[in-house]
């Protein structure tokens, strides 16, 4: 403990040594040891039973920086016994993947199976990413990637078939906490904080195990008296910014939470999911087109002014800018999540698609079809055309579907805000069509 020790965070080794990170010194040496993930590497977790029956296949780990990725993979190739290699997609081309596939090659007719780990694997294009698969079938290989994005967007079907797909989470603030503890440990200090700056430090980290670590080594080389309080600490130490990639993952299930809390009623949640957004930097006029897609598709004819609404607070965001604007954003979200929900208008308009596109070109009933030439009133254009104003009602009852199609209802609205008016109006002009058609 004591080599790995050596001196206090920040001070020189007098044996003229580089010191070793603090994430580095803790790396863990069995599967055991690790931090989190049980879901995944413990007893009935798919690593675990793999490792138990002896039938470790590809894997792909997907999930947050910080959570154990290329941890768990070293400790997988020192558990099988294979030669661990790793690469990175940033920094790797075709030429480095051919001296990798080659040299494993050449252990393999010695005996020696080898890991390739590859960081950022996602970073490959189609053609790189095909070139693990006849190393990975002949078993010159046994690759494990790493990728914080989706892999059913980012990775060929090909190797996705070849691979399981493991999530890793990020940490909790127990499993942080602990690392903390053993960072404690391993330097035989504690850290000059009290416990609720302990807590804002955990906090910080956001879930990343490296992060926290970093953050601990340097807490732990401050030369204090006492222990630091919450506010001390933040005037040291930059809040570690959100995980948030606006073309990513990140990007998408916060817009995704967004959405759904408006659709579920949830103005509190919504208003959560959008600071967040805020906070990582999110452009709110991303968030206004956003939030009147919304006022359109989920509340629909419930509420005819959300849309207004939507384009009034848009349009007030706009002249103001930020920050004041964001707060006219604010309020529509509020009114969304608050406005009867209706999406008939919405699925009325797919069905209605899916209809256009499958009828092809079918002509409009020729009664009412414009009849502007002779040849056209000679071809019956215009004929039977009953004018809907001098009908009784103001309503003729006539077909406007083509002739060989048969007449589809696609609107059905709900029993919901301004809808609730407007099914009286359907079920009306239904039942004085069915009386036009039988009379």
């Amino acid at each position: 403990m004591a080599d790995l020790f050596d001196p206090a965070p920040g001070e020189p080794d007098p044996a003229g040594r580089a010191p070793r990170p603090l994430a580095d010194r803790l790396r863990p040496t069995r599967l055991t040891e690790v931090i989190g993930q049980q879901k995944v590497i413990g007893p009935d977790g798919p690593l675990g039973v793999m490792l138990a029956s002896g039938t470790l296949s590809s894997l792909v780990f997907w999930g947050p920086p910080g959570v154990g990725k290329t941890t768990i993979a070293r400790l997988l190739a020192d558990e099988t016994e294979l030669h661990f290699v790793q690469i990175s997609a940033i920094f790797s081309g075709v030429a480095e993947l051919k001296k990798v596939f080659e040299a494993a090659k050449q252990r393999r007719r010695t005996g020696q199976g080898t890991l390739l780990f590859v960081d950022e694997i996602h970073r490959f294009n189609k053609a790189q990413q095909d070139s693990f698969l006849p190393h990975m079938e002949d078993g010159t290989i046994l690759l494990v990637g790493a990728t914080t994005e989706n892999p059913s967007f980012e990775l060929n079907a090909a190797l996705l078939s070849r691979a399981q797909v493991l999530v890793l989470e990020r940490l909790s603030a127990e499993e942080l906490e602990l690392m903390a503890s053993r960072a404690e440990a391993e330097m035989d200090r504690a850290l000059p904080l009290d416990d609720q700056a302990r807590r804002a430090l955990i906090e910080m980290a956001d879930g990343d195990g490296r992060a926290l670590l970093n953050l601990v080594e340097q807490v732990a080389a401050w030369r204090v008296e006492g222990d630091l309080d919450t506010e001390a600490l933040r005037t040291r130490l930059m809040r570690r910014a959100a995980q948030y990639d606006k073309s990513g993952d990140g990007h998408y299930n916060l817009i995704s939470a967004l959405h759904k809390s408006v659709r579920g009623s949830d103005p509190d949640a919504a208003l959560y999911w959008f600071a967040r957004m805020l906070e990582a930097g999110e452009d709110p006029r991303y968030l206004a087109r956003r939030i009147t897609r919304m006022a359109v598709e989920d509340i629909g004819l419930a509420d005819p002014q959300a849309q207004g609404m939507c384009l009034e607070s848009w349009n007030t965001y706009e002249r103001l800018g930020s920050p004041e604007g964001e707060l006219a954003l604010a309020q529509a979200i509020v009114y969304l999540a608050l406005a009867p929900k209706s999406n008939a208008a919405y699925v009325a308009y797919k069905a209605a698609r899916r209809a256009a596109k499958s009828t092809g070109s079918l002509m409009p009933p020729k009664h009412i079809l414009n009849a502007p030439t002779s040849l056209m009133k000679d071809q019956g254009y215009g004929k039977d055309y009953a004018y809907d104003h001098d009908a009784e009602d103001g309503f003729s009852g006539q077909d406007y579907f083509p002739d060989d199609m048969e007449r589809e209802a696609f609107y059905a609205p709900v029993e919901r805000g301004f809808e609730r008016d407007l099914k009286k109006r359907v079920d009306y002009f239904a039942k004085l069509r069915r009386e036009r058609n039988e009379g």
